[in-house]
């Protein structure tokens, strides 16, 4: 079975797991949507709002600058442990199925993620400005390498099941911060 056909199946399951919690028939879980599209928005669109309240808004609550680049790091590597996401990230999930299929549930996942790169590159952004990362550093590329460094822990993890990956992907963030610093005299 290809991925895609393994994320719908595991869609599928779970929709159908809901539908016996809350009473409902199969039949009737799916009423309440449009089409798969409009289910495959709405998944994503909720995603998302948990996503910003489990990653996002606790980072928030921490220092400006190095240490809230740092809360966002080590809350997205707690995202991808949460049990809720049995598959892994339901974002590298949907990105394999929808790359190449455009349409409403591509350009949700999409712009959810340049979201996510404008507030990786704003924290960056803000540690210039707190004095913690240099002055020259190009902030957007540093979001870029924060969040490859990511999908690479996601591939060696659930992939490779490289029982290394969280640890390789903490040196990779380290030397990463340690490249963006100010330099001390």
């Amino acid at each position: 079975m290809r991925k895609g056909e393994l994320t719908h199946q595991t869609i599928l399951e779970t929709a159908v797991r809901l539908a016996e919690e809350l009473g409902l028939s199969k039949s009737g879980l799916f009423a309440h949507f449009k089409s798969k599209t409009e289910l495959q928005v709405q998944v994503l669109e909720a995603a998302t709002v948990v996503f910003t309240e489990r990653v996002i808004r606790p980072a928030l609550g921490r220092a400006r600058g190095e240490p809230r680049v740092r809360a966002l790091f080590d809350g997205w590597l707690t995202w991808d442990r949460d049990k809720l996401l049995e598959g892994g990230c339901i974002f590298v999930a949907a990105a394999a199925e929808l790359d190449d299929a455009p349409g409403p549930a591509r350009d949700t996942l999409v712009q959810g993620q340049r979201d996510w790169l404008d507030c990786l590159a704003q924290a960056a952004r803000i540690a210039m400005v707190e004095g913690h990362f240099r002055k020259a550093l190009d902030v957007e590329q540093f979001a870029h390498d924060q969040y490859a460094v990511m999908l690479g822990f996601h591939h060696a993890k659930r992939l490779m099941r490289d029982p290394q990956a969280e640890a390789r992907a903490r040196r990779a963030f380290e030397a990463l911060v340690t490249a963006a610093r100010t330099p001390t005299s």
